[in-house]
C-alpha cells in the first residue's frame, strides 16, 4: 500500500499567543500539483517552513514520502526542494558556480556532478546566461535560478513559496510550463501565490487556510460543488438582449441575471436536463443565441466563497 508523498497531520504553531496553524491536516499524492491558498497571515509560510523541515511544530508532524519531518529530518531534506518567498544569490558567482556551489553542498560528486548541473540549468533555460553574475539577473531568472538549485538533488516533493511573485507577465508563463513539466516528470508540488487565476490553471488540487485552519481541500470541481448549490451559466445573443434578459427573469430556477454587452451571465438551479430544456424553451421564444455554456468556478470564486478575510 503506497503512502502520500505529503501528509500533515494536526498540525499547530504558536508565535507567543498567536495561534498560525491551528490542527492543519491534509494529504497530496505524487504528481499533484496542489495550491496553498489563503489570505495574508494565514499560516500558508508557516506550513512550508515546517515541511522543509525549517521550522519546528508545537504539535502534530508532517510525513514526507512517509518519513516524518520530526524524527528524521536529514531523510526529509533528500526528498524535498524548498523555494522561499526570497531569492538572494550569492556575490562573486556565476549562475554556473552557484548552481555548482549547491551541488557540492547536496553531496553531488564528480562527472554526476557536473552533469546535473548542466542538465539542471538547460532545462530551466539558464544555459545561455552561464557566465551572468547570480546577483546581475532580472528577476524571472533569478527565479529561473532558484528553481534550478531547488531540483539539483532530484526531490520528490517541490514546496515553492509565492513563486510568482512580482515576475512579468511573459516570465510568469514560462515559470507556468517549467512547473507543468515536473509535475509530467513526477513530481508534487505544493505552491503558495495570491495570482489566484494562474495558479487555478497549474494545480489538481487547492487547500484553502484561514488563521490557520483548513477551511476546504480537494479538486476545484469538488470544492466548486461543495460550495456552491447553484450553476454559473453564460449565454451571448444576437440582437435584443433586453428581451433575453426578461425571458431569463421569468424562468423556473433562473437567480440573478446579469447582463454584459451581449452576453447574460445568470445563476441556475437546476441538474443539465433543465438546462437543456431552459436552452430549448430559450430558442423556442425566438431568442437568437450565440453561445450557451456552464461557466466553471475558479480559484478566485472559491477563494471568496469559503473565507471571510479574517486576518491574525
Amino acid at each position: 500500500m503506497t503512502v502520500p508523498l505529503l501528509e500533515v497531520k494536526n498540525l499547530q504553531r504558536y508565535y507567543g499567543k498567536v495561534q498560525a496553524v491551528r490542527d492543519l491536516s491534509f494529504t497530496m499524492e505524487r504528481g499533484q500539483v496542489t495550491g496553498f491558498v489563503g489570505p495574508n497571515g494565514a499560516g500558508k509560510t508557516t506550513t512550508m517552513r515546517i515541511v522543509a523541515t525549517l521550522d519546528l511544530p508545537d504539535g502534530g508532524d508532517a510525513l514526507v514520502d512517509g518519513v516524518s519531518v520530526l524524527v528524521e529530518p536529514r531523510e526529509v531534506r533528500m526528498r524535498i526542494g524548498y523555494m522561499s518567498d526570497q531569492f538572494h544569490p550569492y556575490p562573486n558567482l556565476d549562475v554556473m558556480q552557484y548552481l555548482d556551489f549547491f551541488a557540492r553542498a547536496y553531496g553531488l560528486r564528480g562527472r554526476k556532478r557536473l552533469h546535473t548541473v548542466r542538465m539542471v540549468a538547460s532545462f530551466c533555460g539558464l544555459t545561455s546566461f552561464a557566465e551572468r553574475p547570480a546577483t546581475g539577473l532580472s528577476k524571472g531568472m533569478g527565479q529561473r535560478l532558484h528553481l534550478a538549485k531547488t531540483l539539483l538533488h532530484d526531490p520528490l516533493l517541490l514546496i515553492l513559496d509565492e513563486p510568482a511573485s512580482g515576475l512579468d507577465p511573459r516570465a510568469r508563463i514560462e515559470f507556468r510550463t517549467l512547473l507543468k513539466e515536473l509535475s509530467a516528470a513526477g513530481k508534487g508540488i505544493l505552491i503558495s501565490s495570491h495570482i489566484l487565476p494562474e495558479l487555478g490553471e497549474t494545480c489538481d488540487s487547492v487547500v484553502v487556510l484561514e488563521k490557520g485552519q483548513r477551511i476546504v481541500s480537494g479538486s476545484i470541481a469538488e470544492i466548486q460543488q461543495s460550495v456552491r448549490h447553484e450553476q454559473a451559466v453564460s449565454m451571448r445573443v444576437l440582437g435584443d438582449v433586453a428581451m433575453a434578459e426578461q425571458f431569463l427573469l421569468v424562468q423556473p430556477g433562473v437567480g440573478q441575471v446579469f447582463p454584459d454587452g451581449q452576453q447574460l451571465r445568470f445563476a441556475f438551479a437546476g441538474d443539465d436536463e433543465q438546462m437543456s430544456e431552459l436552452l430549448a424553451r430559450a430558442v423556442g421564444q425566438g431568442v437568437r443565441i450565440l453561445e450557451f455554456a456552464r461557466v466553471e468556478a475558479d480559484l478566485e470564486d472559491i477563494f471568496l466563497k469559503t473565507t471571510k478575510g479574517n486576518l491574525q
